[in-house]
């Protein structure tokens, strides 16, 4: 499998209200040398995480204890940019399986459905009520259900649902990227050729 299966999520979250976060920010140009998934979650908003020295900077939300999880909610407008992959890789390999946000990019949007990252599209009040409940409580739990196609406030039960490719769903129910997809199918496509000689 090209990721793990995501089924439902329950998770807290970190949130980032930040407007506009684009694909340079995420993961920074000068990291691109690599062509292997691994190892950018290391550097996942380098220049906003860390001062030139390396140290930590104490104030960027990644560099505060008291939030973790598996899910990044965002501001509006999350992956602008350029159309690298890496920005989705360093997300997954940081350990984020979800992100949430009032808008994507198409193309981070994208790039993130091919590795195994579910961007949950919400309404703006809904997006604002997250960061309320995160704020108040940093404990507070989501719950991404992807066959339902819903995110929920566990806390308080409000939900929303999200739109999403239903080819794009069965890949990650199944843990599949593109290529996976078709080696499922290899039977099917040995029939269909066994079928029409040429």
């Amino acid at each position: 499998m090209a990721y793990d299966k995501f089924t439902i999520l329950k998770s807290t979250a970190v949130p980032m209200p930040i407007e506009n976060v684009d694909t340079d920010q995420i993961i920074p140009a000068r990291f691109l040398k690599a062509t292997k998934r691994e190892g950018f979650g290391d550097n996942l908003f380098r220049d906003w995480r860390y001062h030139p020295d390396g140290s930590p900077k104490e104030d960027f939300i990644l560099n505060n204890p008291i939030y973790s999880g598996k899910i990044l909610v965002g501001g509006k407008n999350f992956g602008s940019g350029s159309s690298r992959e890496h920005a989705a890789w360093a997300i997954y390999d940081y350990g984020f399986r979800c992100v949430v946000s009032s808008f994507f990019a198409d193309i981070f949007k994208g790039n993130s459905l091919n590795i195994g990252i579910l961007p949950v599209q919400v309404s703006p009040a809904f997006l604002d009520k997250i960061f309320l409940a995160i704020e108040a409580d940093p404990q507070t739990e989501l719950e991404v259900n992807l066959p339902e196609q819903t995110i929920t406030l566990l806390a308080t039960g409000e939900q929303e649902t999200f739109a999403i490719n239903s080819y794009k769903k069965n890949n990650l129910m199944n843990g599949y990227d593109d290529i996976d997809y078709l080696r499922a199918m290899k039977e099917e496509i040995a029939a269909f050729e066994a079928a029409r000689p040429y």
